[in-house]
């Protein structure tokens, strides 16, 4: 071949490959999108510490589970989800029999929103009403999830007396979590922790770290600890064995569906359901909420066979709340809600039913996703914002 069509294949297949990988990563949208500027934040976010929140005189504790991956699509055809059996039967029978906001008629869930789709963005979005929006320089940075300037629910819960942990078992610096529960009030048990607290062996690596058997294990000994103590408690975790690809499968679980993915969830919704039962047997249940939640729909699509009108969403059950919804059907919803929707389960009254970006759904006060379509929603989410990089990444 000769020389200068070498040279025009190589630029044809660079160009190619740009197109490829701009495509594959959306950075031509990232590109086109951060030259727009949005007044999304600057109209909508409610400062936390701007509000009235009032707490119950009796004060609620508080047990939020992350569940990795998990969405309304893992449940039965009958109650809202694609499979003919269940692969979380015990997280649809929680849903059915306590409270679960749905974006239809039968068990629904969370629409996933923009800044909201991976583990440390949807833990942020839930605990603070906000996106992760990162700056292609920001993403190398330690502090790309400090959020400094912001109020989230573990400062509220603080500041009202509450302590605060977080328990996992990975790496916390993974993804910048230690960095953002470190810097609103969390104390935080991660592997290493139980490597230096010598629960495990320091050579001891499972899947992110030690499995979920082991969490909740562990879970079940710092809650008998804490709840010993005087002040009331927010015990946050997160699940990992349901991370794709494949998830992780105990070898305490049975090996029951065709597809590994399937057993994984099937196997977790057994440990969750058991950890739950053991929560209600406890002297602390009676004052203490439990509010069970997808981070985020799983990153493996595949593992689905479903039509492309169906829509994903996040799972969410309330248990023991304070509070009942006015509406808990057909809404339209992010995870962001779940900031001071949680509060509200926990029988806090707030001022006008919004926090940062997220509404009360137990109120009869529209998200913002009703208000102005979600679709749009998005769209300006993904735009770019002074107002969100000068006083809320601040």
């Amino acid at each position: 071949m000769p020389i200068k069509n070498i040279k025009r294949y190589s630029r044809i297949l660079l160009a190619a490959s740009i197109i490829y990988l701009g495509i594959t990563v959306g950075f031509f949208d990232y590109a086109f999108n951060s030259l727009r500027n949005t007044d999304l934040f600057k109209d909508y976010y409610i400062k936390p510490d701007e509000v009235e929140i009032k707490f119950p005189e009796k004060k609620q504790n508080l047990i939020y589970i992350f569940l990795e991956s998990t969405e309304m699509t893992n449940i039965s055809k009958k109650n809202g989800g694609v499979f003919d059996i269940s692969i979380t039967p015990n997280l649809e029978n929680i849903a059915l029999n306590n409270i679960n906001f749905s974006n239809t008629n039968l068990l629904g869930g969370a629409r996933e929103s923009y800044g909201t789709s991976w583990t440390v963005a949807a833990m942020i979005a839930q605990t603070a009403g906000i996106p992760l929006k990162v700056k292609i320089n920001d993403i190398s940075s330690s502090n790309s999830t400090s959020f400094n300037n912001i109020t989230t629910i573990g400062d509220i819960l603080s500041i009202e007396g509450y302590n605060n942990y977080l328990l996992m078992g990975s790496d916390a610096n993974f993804g910048g979590r230690r960095s953002y529960f470190s810097n609103h009030s969390y104390i935080i048990s991660d592997y290493y922790t139980a490597v230096e607290e010598g629960k495990i062996d320091s050579n001891y690596h499972e899947w992110w770290g030690y499995e979920d058997s082991k969490l909740f294990t562990y879970a079940k000994e710092y809650l008998t600890k804490i709840s010993k103590d005087s002040k009331p408690f927010n015990f946050t975790m997160l699940t990992a064995d349901t991370h794709f690809t494949d998830g992780y499968l105990d070898k305490s679980c049975d090996t029951i569906f065709s597809e590994a993915y399937a057993n994984s969830f099937y196997c977790s919704d057994s440990m969750i359901a058991e950890f739950i039962s053991w929560i209600q047997e406890q002297d602390f249940y009676e004052n203490t909420t439990i509010v069970l939640t997808g981070d985020h729909p799983t990153m493996q699509e595949n593992f689905y066979n479903i039509d492309n009108n169906y829509d994903r969403v996040v799972y969410n059950a309330f248990i023991n709340s304070r509070v009942l919804p006015v509406n808990n059907k057909n809404r339209v919803f992010t995870t962001m809600d779940m900031f001071p929707t949680t509060l509200a389960a926990l029988g806090v009254s707030i001022e006008g039913d919004r926090l940062g970006l997220g509404t009360n759904l137990f109120s009869s006060k529209k998200t913002i996703p009703e208000e102005i379509g979600l679709d749009n929603f998005n769209k300006e989410l993904k735009k770019s914002s002074d107002y969100y990089y000068k006083y809320i990444r601040k």
